[in-house]
């Protein structure tokens, strides 16, 4: 295309939109403040994160700001500045249309500030089957975690839902904008649910949907709506107090494996260097309310590591906040980076990157969990 389109440099515009993609808000305060934002994009980067903070100046003020990107392959591109993933993902960046979007996701904020009341929190669990399969030669998890958000009264203000899941469901030819299989699910949730409900992917790192198109999108969406459905009816809201708690990680050197992207014959050492454009660090985020924690990740998480951040965590439930604030690629075990694979290629930190998320995020929910107790100790 080379830039004959406006907002289109590398890749052919959008032609419409399927169902619209959307920025939706909850803002948590109880103790601490949290602004947490879900948005149908494939990813967020750092730069997009900061622009919304800035954009948002006072609302965001003394607030843990997460920006979760749905992880749909069928949204709005040209908004990241990272030029090597602009380059494979969402086209050459365009500061208008980035500007466009962060501004969207600030008025969702200040929606949901003007609407904020006293509340309570409750959280569950679904289990699914049959709708995703294993990108690598391992088991998926299957679990829909639920956070409930009611009114004192017991009206409902909100739903935040948990799942790991690609949105590829939409073919690669399709050019309407769409929020694939999520936004589809987040739909008919909000239909019947009547209030805004906030996907939030997990480890998704090597989760595909099981079925590909748009009628597969459909009843699919369906599937997942009414396991989050489900989950929202056994969740307990109850007085919840807010913690946070954020932490950086630091990452092995950024380098692109040419054996894991070529050939598996080709030497080890034989790799594309990235320092010049990826950090060596990340931050993550965790915050608790209720029973509840989530921590954020930067990208793109093995399932299997989500599942051993669950298992080790301290809380009787915990949701893996993938695609969040940031995105650094795909993480997987060291075991998986040593074969050859699409996701091995995208795991740009090495055979040690998974694993240093996997060690912070636990080490992070360990001390939330130490300061949710003093928070409550104090309180007595």
């Amino acid at each position: 295309v080379l830039g004959r389109h406006p907002h289109a440099f590398w890749f052919r515009p959008h032609d419409g939109a399927l169902d619209a993609p959307a920025a939706r808000a909850l803002v948590l305060d109880g103790g601490e403040r949290v602004v947490w934002v879900t948005v149908d994009l494939i990813a967020v980067d750092q730069a997009f994160t900061r622009a919304v903070a800035e954009r948002l100046g006072a609302d965001a003020r003394g607030a843990r700001l997460i920006v979760s990107a749905s992880h749909t392959h069928s949204g709005p591109g040209a908004f990241m500045e990272v030029e090597v993933m602009a380059a494979v993902s969402v086209d050459r960046f365009d500061r208008q249309v980035r500007d466009a979007l962060v501004e969207d996701v600030a008025e969702a904020v200040r929606r949901a500030g003007r609407a904020a009341v006293p509340a309570r929190i409750g959280s569950a669990t679904a289990q699914t089957r049959g709708l995703t399969v294993a990108r690598l030669d391992a088991p998926v998890d299957t679990e829909l975690g639920v956070l409930k958000v009611v009114a004192e009264t017991g009206a409902p203000i909100a739903l935040v839902w948990n799942y790991a899941i690609h949105g590829t469901m939409l073919p690669p030819k399709n050019l309407h904008l769409s929020g694939d299989v999520m936004g589809l699910a987040s739909r008919e949730l909000e239909a019947r649910l009547r209030v805004p409900a906030l996907f939030v992917n997990g480890a998704v790192g090597d989760v595909s949907p099981l079925q590909h198109g748009h009628p597969a999108a459909e009843e699919t969406a369906r599937a997942l709506a009414a396991a989050a459905r489900e989950a929202w009816s056994r969740a307990t809201p109850a007085p919840a107090t807010v913690v946070t708690a954020v932490a950086r990680v630091a990452l092995p050197r950024p380098r692109l494996s040419l054996r894991n992207c070529v050939a598996a014959w080709m030497p080890r050492r034989l790799a594309i260097p990235l320092g010049v454009v990826l950090p060596r660090e990340a931050e993550l985020v965790a915050v608790a309310a209720g029973e509840a924690a989530l921590v954020t990740v930067p990208g793109e998480l093995q399932s299997q590591l989500g599942v051993a951040i669950k298992r080790a965590a301290p809380w009787k439930r915990t949701l893996i906040a993938g695609l969040s604030n940031e995105y650094l690629g795909y993480f997987v075990s060291a075991a998986d980076y040593e074969r050859p694979s699409y996701v091995s290629c995208a795991s740009l930190y090495g055979a040690g990157g998974g694993e240093s998320i996997v060690r912070q995020a636990g080490a992070l929910l360990r001390t939330l969990r130490d300061r949710a107790e003093a928070r409550a100790g104090d309180r007595r």
